[in-house]
Formats: structure tokens, C-alpha cells, sequence
């Protein structure tokens, strides 16, 4: 499986008009926990992001409070609430279009995203084929590279051997590449993550947005490809950084692994017309539910015995 990593050399080119295009950040927010309003600080210490927009799918009516004391600055902070539940790709699809900036954010609520980096995503952006989408580097609270924010195309086949652990047999690179050497420079990549992925107002309009399909888990997968498909750019800038807590949010971990499962089936089902990979796809959901429990299993063993 080869990986269509290009590196970008020089982001000069329309850099001066990404400096005066003005930045919207979309937060979509589920009972977070205290990590929100630490994110929320990170975003308001950036001067370069001009509007925090967060997308309040549900919250204690503690947090809850704490978000409306931040409507004193309501030229630059806007709290969307009472919707519900609505998801996370439909949350985020209504906090763009109520956005204001020409640039559009969307980072998740446990991530720390660093001075400047908002900048840099869309200085990048500037520079490539549109509908373009641009993402950070992750670390965890260790200030290890966490994985899922440099990734190659998923397809059936690379799901395949990955779940099964035949890539390792093969020797073929494995779809997450954090074990990589991390790039000087910005490179051009299949997928990155949707904790801090950003792309323009007509990439965004482009696209259609995410698919409001995906509840939660896999629409960033999913946008990523259609941008590909619409001969648009993927790029991974690594000096865009944002530390990620990660699975904040009180939600039943079981809840979260079975809308991750539904959201693979959706994408496969849909990756390519026809009836043959109806039938592959079929075939597979077993393997790639027993993959996604026993991962969920891994995570529960080490948050009790690591407490991590």
C-alpha cells in the first residue's frame, strides 16, 4: 500500500492574503468535561482566530454556565444550544454555516490547540487545489505524536490487512504513520484527523460539508476522500499543533465503539458502487466488529491497570 506523500516546499505564494482572511473555530461540544473551557482559553489566546463558535450538543448545566459567561465578548464568541444530540458531523455543519470567517476550523473540545497554529493551517491551505482541507499535529498530554492524524487511504483492502495484522506479514506501512519520521515541511497525505481540521468557506461549500450520515467517528475519513475525489489537496502541517486529551466526553465507551462500527460499515458500503462490494462489505463486518471490541476491550485493561 504506498502512501502519496508530497512535501510542500514553499507556502508563499498567497500567504499575504491568508493573513487578512479572518478565522472561525467550530467546537462541537458533548458533556466534554473540564477540558472545554481549557480549550476554549487556548482558541481566545489566539489573536488570528477572529470567532469561536461552540456548538453545545449537550452539557452539564455547570459547563453550561461557564459558557455563557463568555458571552460578554459577543463580537467574537457564539454559543449554538438547544438542538439536542444531534451528532457530530451535523453539529459541525451547523456552526460553518452560521460562521462568519473565510476560514473554518473545526476542533475538537479536548484539544489544546497552540498560538499560531490556526494561521498556519490556513497559510497552507492558501497554497493548495481546492476543495482543500488542512490538519495539525496531535500530541497527547505526554507530548507523544498521537495517532490517527497522519493516515493513508482507507479502502477495503487497507482496512483489511490492518484489522487482521497481515500488513505486518507483508511488510506493507500500516494506513497510521505517527512510527514515521515527522516532515519538515507541510506534506500532502490521504487523511487526517478531525480534532483539528480546517479547510475554506467554498472547499467547505464544495463538499457539502460533512456527511451528517456519520454520527460520530469516520466523517472525517469520509470528507477527506471526497476532497480527493474532487481533485482537491489533503495536507498534514506539522508545525500546526494542538495537544488532544482524548475521550473526554461521559459517554459509555461501548456507545462510542458502536457508532465508530457503524460509521466504518456506512463508509465501505458506500466506497464504491456495484454489487460485489456490497458482498465484500459484508463479508468484512464481522471481522471489523470483532476488531473495533477487542480494541475497546485493550483501552478498558489499560485504563485500569495504567489509568490511561
Amino acid at each position: 500500500m504506498a502512501h502519496n506523500v508530497v512535501q510542500i516546499t514553499s507556502i508563499q505564494t498567497h500567504t499575504d492574503l491568508a493573513q487578512n482572511l479572518p478565522i472561525s473555530v467550530i467546537m462541537v461540544s458533548y458533556m466534554t468535561g473540564p477540558a472545554l473551557m481549557e480549550a476554549i482559553q487556548a482558541v481566545l489566546r489566539d489573536d488570528d482566530i477572529s470567532e469561536l463558535i461552540v456548538v453545545d450538543n449537550g452539557n452539564t448545566e455547570s459547563a453550561r454556565v461557564r459558557l455563557a459567561a463568555l458571552l460578554h465578548d459577543k463580537d467574537r464568541v457564539r454559543i449554538l444550544q438547544g438542538h439536542g444530540n444531534i451528532g457530530f458531523a451535523r453539529a459541525c455543519n451547523y456552526g460553518a454555516q452560521l460562521a462568519r470567517g473565510h476560514y473554518l476550523l473545526f476542533l475538537n473540545p479536548d484539544a489544546i490547540i497552540s498560538e499560531t497554529s490556526a494561521r498556519a493551517l490556513a497559510n497552507c491551505g492558501a497554497n493548495l487545489n481546492g476543495p482543500w482541507i488542512t490538519g495539525g499535529l496531535l500530541r497527547d498530554i505526554n507530548g507523544k505524536e498521537q495517532r490517527g492524524a497522519r493516515r493513508g487511504a482507507l479502502t477495503p483492502m487497507s482496512a483489511f490487512l490492518g484489522f487482521t495484522g497481515f500488513n505486518k506479514l507483508l511488510r506493507r506501512k500500516a494506513i497510521h504513520q505517527e512510527n514515521e519520521p515527522m516532515p519538515l515541511r507541510p506534506v500532502k497525505i490521504q487523511t487526517i484527523s478531525g480534532a483539528c481540521l480546517m479547510m475554506d468557506r467554498p472547499s467547505f461549500d464544495k463538499l457539502g460539508g460533512f456527511d451528517e450520515r456519520y454520527f460520530l467517528h469516520v466523517e472525517d475519513i469520509d470528507i477527506c476522500r471526497r476532497a480527493r475525489l474532487a481533485g482537491g489537496d489533503v495536507c498534514f502541517v506539522p508545525h500546526a499543533t494542538a495537544m488532544h486529551y482524548g475521550s473526554t466526553s461521559a459517554v459509555p465507551r461501548l456507545k462510542v465503539e458502536y457508532e465508530k462500527l457503524k460509521g466504518f460499515l456506512r463508509y465501505f458500503w458506500n466506497y464504491k458502487t456495484g454489487i460485489v462490494p456490497k458482498i465484500l462489505t459484508a463479508f468484512a463486518a464481522p471481522f471489523i466488529t470483532i476488531a473495533i471490541l477487542g480494541r475497546m476491550c485493550l483501552l478498558i485493561v489499560r485504563q485500569m491497570f495504567l489509568g490511561r
